[in-house]
């Protein structure tokens, strides 16, 4: 096993967040200022750890990778690419992740741009699949349509901007479901009354909803996959934009909902927004329909959980509890310029939740722990300073793994211990 001090980087500050595991760094300076995103660790039938990440193959054009560890991370393979660019620019592809059937088939879905439409997420779905865990990829030219909404495009060449960004969990029934966040067409939002915030990026307006994987563990070819997306009310999920004084036009924002499974069988997920903190919805049943949603706070009638506009992964542990990871602040702490201020993800924090039975909000935080930080310094030559939870969690052979995107530079692995945050206490 190599040590850290034995890998070799373009830039020594990969160690700057003290990592415990190594899962790529660049050799080379970056092609790109998203060298690496999107990190998703899933455990394989063999009991191994597959890794699938976006990564730049050349300026401006992204590729889906995948790396095999054999030792519960301690090092992995070396980066192949399960698909890339095509032949015109912005055909690429890029959101790659996995679902595996219970009898061992690991597909691997990602997003296609064909090059036509307002940015690179106007995709289709591709799926490639795995028959011998994840070391070799099946070719399979179906496309997956993503569902139109009222808020696409309205020419029909133009594709949905959608992400699923994180890897799906199991529903009541026992069915795979993800989560993905839909972005308002530009050509919708300056036909209406939401043109007061720009209209010129697909953020500026976004949902959330969900991908059901209904047949899945039939492991059937990908032509013949059955899916059902949520919910099922055409508005989606959706959340204000309060520190606009025209909120009441009906802008709303949220993005890359955090989903899991409460122990009572309901789905609950929370969200980033634009307003500096993580909001909230719950399901009970199995996302056809979803409660209004509301800011999260550590416990009924608490503190809100602040947040500028970065990730905030969640995740169920095997011992039942919560981990939720967050930033602890509005967007205006430690330097930021505000809630969409980009530098403001940062630094890291995590907080332990646990179930509360009959409590409105049914997961209670404790306070947050600092994880780790870049002090707001820049990696050569995109000089990003900000730390994006495009990641994922692992719990493997008695061991917890957070797999994250340093600066989009470095994917790294960092251990979550019991001995981290044995001592962080959720309120009764």
């Amino acid at each position: 096993m190599l040590k850290l001090n034995d890998y070799e980087c373009y830039n020594d500050d990969w160690q700057r967040t003290n990592p415990d595991l190594v899962l790529h760094l660049p050799v080379e300076e970056p092609l790109s200022a998203e060298h690496v995103d999107h990190i998703l660790v899933e455990k394989t039938p063999q009991g191994n750890l597959l890794a699938i990440w976006t990564m730049a193959v050349k300026p401006g054009a992204l590729g889906v990778f995948y790396a095999r560890s054999e030792d519960n991370g301690l090092t992995f393979t070396e980066p192949i690419m399960i698909d890339g660019p095509r032949g015109r620019p912005g055909q690429d592809c890029s959101f790659g992740f996995p679902v595996v059937s219970k009898n061992g088939r690991i597909y691997c879905f990602y997003n296609f741009s064909p090059g036509i439409g307002e940015g690179r997420i106007n995709a289709i779905l591709m799926c490639k699949y795995s028959d011998d865990d994840g070391r070799t990829w099946i070719e399979d030219n179906t496309q997956i349509p993503y569902r139109r909404s009222k808020f696409d495009h309205p020419d029909p060449k133009v594709l949905p901007q959608c992400i699923i960004w994180q890897k799906p969990i199991r529903d009541s029934q026992d069915r795979p479901v993800a989560p993905l966040t839909r972005s308002t067409s530009d050509f919708v939002m300056n036909g209406s009354d939401a043109s007061h915030m720009g209209g010129t990026s697909p953020f500026l307006e976004c949902r959330c909803e969900f991908v059901r994987f209904d047949n899945i563990d039939d492991e059937p070819e990908p032509r013949d996959l059955e899916l059902t997306w949520l919910p099922d009310d055409e508005d989606l999920v959706s959340v204000p934009v309060t520190f606009e004084p025209q909120a009441s036009s009906g802008v709303t924002f949220c993005q890359e909902p955090g989903l899991v499974l409460l122990p009572d069988k309901r789905l609950f997920t929370v969200m980033r927004t634009a307003n500096g903190n993580i909001w909230y919805t719950i399901s009970n049943d199995n996302g056809h329909s979803w409660r209004q949603t509301e800011v999260l706070r550590y416990r009924d009638d608490g503190n809100e959980v602040l947040n500028p506009i970065a990730p905030t992964p969640l995740f169920k542990l095997e011992n039942g509890k919560f981990l939720i990871f967050l930033q602890n602040h509005d967007g205006f702490g430690h330097g930021g310029m505000g809630p969409l201020d980009l530098n403001a993800r940062r630094p890291q924090f995590i907080s332990v939740g646990e179930f509360r039975k009959d409590a409105h909000q049914p997961i209670w935080f404790s306070k947050p722990l600092l994880l780790f930080d870049t002090q707001r310094v820049g990696i050569y030559p995109f000089n990003l300073r900000w730390l994006s939870m495009y990641s994922s969690l692992t719990e493997s052979n008695g061991q917890r793994t957070l797999w994250y995107s340093d600066r989009k530079m470095f994917a790294l692995g960092k251990y979550i211990t019991d001995d981290m945050i044995g001592h962080l206490a959720v309120p009764q």
